[in-house]
Parts: structure tokens; sequence; C-alpha cells
């Protein structure tokens, strides 16, 4: 069987830095950190008590009030910025569109954590009078409700579901819509993730294991992959949704086309809950997967998007799989963190790392890793590899590969090219 060729048709997004795709891209490419002091609650007892939160959303510009009453807030991100992609492909005014070969699979790592929060802290309060729950509290709760949402706002009849890997579900969400189209299953994925964990819950859970940086005197530089002074990630949130497109229709309704999905590798580290295997056995195996499956070797990539959350472990075990997967080529490669900028948003981080890694491909420019300082160098960090510290390098970008890796050891590798006939 000859699989189809699939190619990315449409970007929304709604981030730390940006409540657009254009206006995250412009930030990101000058350095600017989305991360300051957390509003949405009061965090001032917290061993953090910053975060990268999206800025400027008021749910009451895109929903009506009973919509929004049935919305956790993960999903009225994941539903905003579906909307920015499916007008951004031109998919909204396709009359001719076979919307049951249309499928929608955005996915949250975690789902609505404040719905569980509010609903459990209501039934604290009010025990002794008996259980009493909004009726919306599972629906809204749920971690594949957005694309329920997104499937009957547009009445897209195609696969639909959610699926949860930690931090790399919405890697895994892309991969699945890729291969369900270059599988013939499908014609158009509405694809990605969202996230929404700056609650009490998310960053309180987060300290408890040791895994937030707790740097409230500098929340912009607190995000510094690879640098021997990091201490931790930065929680974000947003939603980041792609339309991915068998590349024959795309062209016959005559939708731009930003790249080509060229393959996607998963695998398992099978050997801690939290931390990634030391020598990063499973990212090597997923870089692998990937390549394999795109049929491309080490010296066809020129960018990684990294994982690189600025954990002391997590960081130095990527660059060792970067090493033993891709040998001298790494010495050629642009490498950065995007997260050093936009915090770490979970279930949705992948998705928006396609995104950079798309944008790259497309305007042959690779976005910066912030918040390294002259200095501030690890002695098991090899500084020989380039990892386009502190300001965006122009380069030529034929194709760019984008790292994902959740709690329970998944790992999930996206590579993107750019478009040939």
């Amino acid at each position: 069987m000859e699989l189809k060729r699939v190619v990315v048709t449409g970007l929304g997004a709604l981030t730390p830095i940006g409540n657009d795709v254009t206006t995250t891209w412009q930030n990101a490419l000058e350095g600017v950190s989305g991360a300051a002091p957390i509003t949405r609650f009061d965090a001032s007892l917290f061993k953090t008590q910053f975060a990268c939160e999206v800025k400027g959303f008021n749910p009451s510009e895109h929903f009506d009030r009973k919509k929004e009453r049935t919305l956790d807030l993960y999903a009225q991100f994941a539903m905003v910025a579906a909307r920015q992609a499916v007008k951004d492909a031109g998919l909204d005014v396709d009359e001719t569109l076979n919307k049951d070969r249309v499928g929608v699979i955005v996915a949250a790592g975690i789902g609505g954590l404040h719905t569980f929060e509010q609903e459990a802290g209501y039934y604290a309060m009010n025990a002794d009078k008996g259980p009493k729950y909004n009726p919306f509290f599972i629906p809204k709760m749920i971690a594949d409700i957005a694309s329920g949402h997104i499937s009957m706002e547009y009445g897209y009849h195609g696969p639909n579901y959610g699926m949860v890997s930690a931090c790399a579900t919405s890697n895994n969400a892309i991969i699945s819509a890729f291969d369900l189209i270059r599988l013939g299953k499908a014609d158009v994925m509405v694809t990605g993730g969202a996230e929404a964990g700056i609650f009490p819950a998310g960053v309180g859970g987060f300290n408890a294991m040791h895994a937030l940086s707790t740097r409230n005197d500098s929340p912009t530089t607190a995000s510094r992959p690879f640098s021997k002074s990091r201490d931790g990630f930065v929680m974000g949130e947003g939603s980041v949704v792609l339309i991915l497109e068998e590349l024959e229709h795309a062209k016959a309704r005559g939708a731009k086309i930003y790249a080509e999905v060229a393959g996607g590798g998963m695998s398992g580290d099978a050997y801690h809950l939290t931390a990634t295997h030391p020598e990063g056995l499973g990212a090597i195996l997923s870089m692998n997967n990937a390549l394999d499956d795109a049929g491309m070797k080490p010296e066809d990539i020129d960018y990684i998007n990294v994982h690189g959350t600025s954990t002391p472990v997590g960081d130095i075990s990527e660059i060792k799989a970067i090493k033993a997967v891709f040998g001298d080529h790494a010495y050629d490669l642009n490498i950065s963190s995007t997260k050093s900028m936009t915090g770490h948003l979970l279930g949705a981080t992948g998705a928006l790392e396609a995104m950079f890694s798309v944008m790259a491909v497309q305007n042959d420019i690779v976005p910066p890793t912030i918040n390294h300082e002259e200095g501030d160098d690890d002695e098991q960090i090899d500084y020989s590899l380039n990892f386009t510290f502190n300001k965006a390098q122009q380069r030529p970008v034929r194709a760019a590969l984008s790292n994902s890796f959740g709690f329970g050891g998944h790992n999930a590798t996206v590579i993107v090219k750019k478009y040939q006939e």
C-alpha cells in the first residue's frame, strides 16, 4: 500500500507569548519570556509563585454564557486555537468539504484540572449535606472533551478522540492524525493539544515533586535550559492546533501549505515514573524511529526543537541522546528549547513546538534558547553544540525534528520538512 503524503495547511495558537500564531512566532524570535507572577490565584504561600500564563484571555469574548458554563479552561483554549486553525486553512468556507472525512484529535495531558479542583473543594466544604455535583462536572473534566466540542462546532464526523501521554500527549496526537491521513482513513485532521493547569492543585502538585523552578525573584529568567543554574521547569498553559491534510486534497482546494509532515516515532523508557533514562535510551529510540518512518538520514535534519525543560537531569539525557543519534552531524545542527520562553505547556507542549518547527522550516530561521548567561556552563553538557543561545539564527532549515517526553517514560518525536512537489 502506498502511503499518502500529509501537509500542514492551518495553524492556531493561544500561548503565554501570544494569542495567535503571528504574535507567538514573532515573540519567540525576539526571545520574549512569558513568565510572570501568577495572577489566577494567590500563590504567595507556594514554593513557586510564577508561571507562563495566557494573557488577556476573556472567555466571554469567544463563548456565550451558556457555552462557557460547559467548558473547562483547557477546552476553551482548545476551541479558540481550533477556530484560528480552521479559518487559517480555509476549511470554514469550503462548501465542498466532505465532513465525514474530517477528524479531530486535540488532546490534553491532564484535562479539566480546575473543574476537578472546584468540585472536590465544594464537596469537602459540604460533605455533611451529602453529594451534590455540577451536572457538567464529568464532561468538563475529561481529557478528550475538547475534541468532542470542536467536532460538534464544525460537524466533523471523522475519527474523533483524545489521548493522554503526559507531556508527550500532543506529539502523539499529531502522529496519530498523520497516520490516519496517510493510511487513507481521513482527508483532514484537526490536531494538537491544550492544557490549563496553573491552579493550586497543579502548582502545588508539581512543587511537591520538586519539579518546578523556585526562582521567584526573577521569573522571566527562571526557565534556563542547558544552563548550570537550572532548577526546574516553569509551568505554562494554552493550546496549539494544526490542520493536517492529505496532499492531493489540499492541492485540489488550493490550500496554502506550510510544510510537510515527514514522520513520527515513539518509544517507552520503561525506567522511572518521572525521570528520563540517564543515557537517553528511550529518546534515542524515538528519534531513530522517526527518522526511519520518514525515510530520512540524520544528516537531513537541520534543527531540533528539544524537549529541554530546564531540569537538572532531563537536559543532560536529551543531549546524550542527540549525540548518539546524530554523531558528528550534531555539531552542524541548530538546537533550541523554546520552553525557555513559553514555559512547559504539559500536554500542549508538543503541538506548540511542532508549530515552531513548521515555522522554522517555512521561514529558515531558528528561535532561540534564552536565559543562558556567560559562565553558567554545566560540565556535563557539550557546549560545542549550537544551542541557539539568546538570539534567533537565520539558516536553511530543510527539516526539523521535535521531541516531547512525558512522565511514565512516554517519548514521541515528530519530523516536518519543506514541502516540495
